[in-house]
């Protein structure tokens, strides 16, 4: 029975969270207690003892919803954040002296917990938004602001964007993990449908082929169906297990890993498989000789160049004949790419492409040395009569991705 892997993943900005926690409950005793040692200073303490309760109350009971994104609502986000600014602008009413002392306001450090709440929800834009609100509420209950007022508001400002844009890298990253290893498990997952494929249906499809070969006759077809069907089943698990193709890329917020599926088209910028691209071409009278690891190469250049093989192998079919057979070798060096395609079949007469030139049938010079030459690249076509041809078709790296 085969063993399942559990990944069992905790958030990366769940610590945040649990700290803004602790945060909130540090900060509304620090609060009480500024008020407590302070309260003489206050021409009406029952204005601040009234709004501390109510701040206190509100900070226990909705602790929950700053245990995570999940809990923390927009509606719980807007009531904290204007239970903050109630309390900056309530503090001139409990205490007269406020405005020409340049004191702590009633919630003091407290309201910036209401900011980094945003901060963790919506990332930099919210928590601009939220501080933009505080910093005009600090202004309006000064009146007059200091130095060390605007000080501050630029403080909070400052401080909570950076928090919010730290945030949303996180996510971006967290994300990026989880599909890396979603990509991982299903890899690993093909490999094992591989293996037992080729341990069981390949393996049999093989052995009716060489059976059916060897007694001929009604035989010799279904072992040709058989192979048929080998090719075609080899080709769907190798593009199967080479689908999922990770990519990096730096970008401004650090290494991000794209990921790029078969089916979908790529940008000109993003390298693809050759080998994916090739794969389908395979068959029963195709033989496919890859590298085991991906041939990179810029989106338009390898669908350029799987185009000129797939024109090189609609040349075997309607020169070389039904019975004829191909053969398509990939070669990934440093500096190039080589694709070479042979057949079996009669060869070219000499001249003969020269005369197909002249008389505008430019099937060779168009679909195969043309978008060659677009690439950088030479397409060369060596034909004996009555052994083959070849064409061998090398497209250099520097130049692939100019086009």
């Amino acid at each position: 029975m085969a063993k399942r892997e559990h990944v069992v993943r905790m958030s990366v900005e769940q610590p945040l969270w649990r700290a803004l926690t602790g945060y909130r409950v540090l900060t509304m005793v620090y609060a009480v207690l500024l008020f407590a040692f302070d309260r003489d200073a206050f021409e009406r303490p029952w204005i601040a003892v009234g709004y501390l309760a109510v701040m206190c109350v509100w900070t226990l009971a909705t602790l929950p919803k700053v245990a995570n994104a999940a809990s923390c609502t927009k509606r719980f986000l807007v009531a904290d954040l204007a239970i903050a600014l109630a309390g900056i602008l309530l503090t001139p009413l409990a205490d007269a002296q406020a405005q020409s002392v340049d004191g702590p306001t009633l919630p003091s450090i407290w309201t910036a917990g209401s900011v980094l709440a945003y901060a963790l929800k919506g990332g930099w834009r919210w928590a601009g938004i939220a501080s933009s609100l505080v910093a005009v509420a600090n202004i309006v209950e000064r009146g007059h602001p200091s130095r060390d007022t605007l000080h501050n508001v630029l403080l909070v400002w400052v401080a909570s964007i950076a928090i919010g844009y730290v945030v949303e890298v996180a996510r971006a990253s967290e994300r990026t993990l989880a599909r890396a290893l979603e990509i991982e498990a299903a890899t690993r997952e093909r490999e094992r449908l591989a293996r037992d494929i080729h341990d069981s249906v390949l393996q049999v499809l093989a052995m009716v082929q060489r059976r059916g070969t060897a007694l001929g006759g009604e035989a010799a077809e279904l072992g040709r169906m058989a192979g048929e069907q080998e090719v075609a089943l080899r080709t769907l698990v190798a593009g199967g297990l080479a689908r999922p193709s990770l990519v990096s890329e730096d970008e401004s917020e650090g290494a991000v890993v794209r990921v790029v599926e078969v089916d979908e088209e790529p940008g000109d910028d993003t390298p693809v498989d050759l080998r994916l691209l090739l794969a389908p071409r395979a068959g029963a009278r195709v033989t496919l000789s890859e590298p085991g690891a991906p041939v990179l190469l810029p989106a338009p250049a390898a669908r350029e160049l799987a185009a000129a093989v797939g024109a090189a192998l609609d040349n075997v079919r309607v020169h070389a004949g039904d019975d004829a057979r191909a053969w398509i070798l990939v070669e990934d060096w440093p500096d190039e790419v080589i694709v070479t395609v042979r057949d079996d079949g009669p060869g070219i007469p000499e001249g003969r492409l020269a005369q197909a030139e002249g008389e505008g049938r430019m099937g060779v010079a168009l679909s195969i040395r043309g978008r060659l030459r677009d690439l950088g690249g030479t397409a060369e076509l060596i034909s004996v009569p009555g052994q083959g041809t070849e064409v061998e078709l090398k497209v250099p790296r520097g130049k692939a991705g100019e086009k």
